[in-house]
């Protein structure tokens, strides 16, 4: 089962909270076991809660690729207030922001040359990763594995301009906002597109940069829809008509995004899948609220060719967060199984699991 992930923390993770994703899973749990509060409050372990990935279990689960995030968060809003480790990955100005999302695409260069491991720029890329990972064995340790660098905020970019040197780089997609950023509203931060997110917007279209809407405040989407021609994404929102909050999407913005042809990134996360689930009022979750929302997508736009999977494990959230069925990375295929006793075809289950993110990355990446 091909599977591609349009959301993992991984340079985050590892840069922050010294989780190595080259360890297998059940290495990371040792290493952090004995600890039973909110894991965000423990100087040594991760803030996505109890880890659920790993190299070898990405592989063996069928995760051929992943959108690996530029992410760092401003100091500002971040509450760790048990934390007693210094934050390496929180800024206070541009330039720091940019420092660390250098750090981290210098971490994704280093972990390219792991055997097997590659970052996969362009459709030629793409091609060759895809036709090497479908020939080769789930037990293999070096099985093909590709990453497409995701910027999760832009703050990292000090100026519109230099959205031209990130794309030389590497770069590839782009989200304006996590909470509100220097060019946009986002996240419990409702507000426009700046002067400046007009600017960045203009640039991104003239290189090649994806956008990606996820996070976006409702009122900077539809500007950045209006003024953005190029390829658009969501790599990891789910149902607002579920999830009432501003971090997902309307059903408006759900038909937009269609219109555009983008995919949505569905996200397991207990607290994206239901409303009333809450880190202090909890209640078994099931992957059928997961295919709930896949469900939505596709009716609204009638086929099962704008959704996706956008995980955020071990970033947003972990295994403690996530529903009862999903303990590691191997445990997704059983999205695929529910979908097929919910009465999915398998093209269609195909294409939700994987071959939607493989047919808009061939069409919105470059050709190489």
């Amino acid at each position: 089962m091909l599977i591609i992930d349009a959301h993992q923390d991984i340079a985050y993770n590892a840069l922050e909270w010294d989780r190595d994703i080259r360890r297998s899973v059940y290495e990371t749990r040792k290493r952090e076991e004995g600890y039973t509060g909110h894991p965000a409050a423990h100087p040594t372990l991760g803030a996505g809660g109890i880890a659920m990935s790993g190299l070898p279990e990405l592989r063996r689960g069928g995760f051929s690729l992943v959108f690996a995030t530029i992410f760092c968060e401003p100091l500002s809003e971040v509450h760790i207030p048990a934390c007693t480790q210094p934050l390496t990955q929180a800024y206070t100005t541009a330039e720091e922001a940019y420092r660390i999302g250098q750090a981290q695409f210098a971490y994704y260069q280093e972990l390219a040359n792991e055997p097997g491991v590659s970052l996969v720029l362009n459709q030629q890329d793409l091609h060759s990763h895809l036709t090497s990972w479908q020939v080769s064995s789930p037990d293999d340790p070096q099985r093909p594995f590709g990453i497409v660098p995701l910027m999760e905020g832009a703050d990292p970019i000090r100026t519109p301009e230099e959205a031209e040197a990130w794309y030389e780089q590497g770069l590839r997609i782009v989200g304006l906002a996590w909470h509100g950023t220097r060019y946009s509203g986002g996240t419990s931060q409702p507000g426009p597109l700046t002067s400046a997110g007009r600017d960045l917007l203009k640039v991104m279209e003239r290189v090649g940069l994806i956008l990606d809407m996820s996070h976006s405040a409702e009122e900077s989407f539809w500007q950045a829809l209006d003024l953005y021609s190029g390829p658009v994404m969501a790599s990891h929102s789910n149902c607002r008509v579920y999830t009432p909050t501003d971090r997902h999407l309307t059903d408006d913005m759900i038909r937009a995004l269609i219109e555009r042809d983008a995919v949505i990134g569905m996200v397991p996360g207990n607290f994206f899948l239901n409303g009333e689930w809450k880190r202090n009022h909890r209640f078994p979750v099931h992957l059928e609220q997961v295919v709930r929302h896949i469900d939505h997508v596709c009716q609204i736009s009638g086929d099962a060719l704008h959704v996706g999977l956008g995980s955020d494990i071990d970033g947003g959230f972990g295994r403690d967060e996530t529903p009862e069925e999903l303990d590691t990375a191997l445990d997704f295929v059983k999205i695929a199984d529910i979908l097929k006793t919910s009465g999915y075809k398998e093209d269609d289950i195909f294409n939700i699991m994987g071959g939607n993110w493989k047919r808009f990355l061939s069409r919105a990446l470059p050709a190489s």
